[in-house]
């Protein structure tokens, strides 16, 4: 179980189609009643594409990063082309919102 201090991040994924609208909206508004922080991106395959600095602040800190967004394989990529290290030590767990139901996802990154 992780403790509150685990920082989650939540993609819009607002470029791409790929991500059910249902889905994201559902994740976003469990996310908004539960009362903990998390940190909302328009969209991390743009943030990539710009190189943006901020790719590699959002896994900075102590704690496990939670990311609700799309394949691990592709968010580890998003990452690895911007020029920022992705964990590998298991700190940061990618959560597939184009498969999973968004009761998964909310699960996961709230630990109910």
């Amino acid at each position: 179980m992780s403790d509150s201090t685990d920082k989650i991040l939540y993609c819009r994924c607002a470029f791409s189609q790929v991500v059910p609208v249902k889905t994201k909206e559902e994740v976003l508004e469990k996310l908004c009643d539960s009362g903990r922080d998390f940190e909302c991106v328009s969209d991390l395959c743009e943030m990539s594409a710009r190189r943006d600095d901020r790719l590699g602040e959002l896994l900075e800190g102590d704690g496990k990063v939670k990311i609700a967004a799309c394949y691990p394989r592709a968010v580890k990529w998003l990452f690895h082309q911007a020029g920022i290290p992705f964990p590998e030590d298991g700190s940061v767990e990618v959560l597939n919102m184009r498969e999973d139901t968004a009761e998964t996802i909310s699960k996961g990154l709230l630990d109910e």
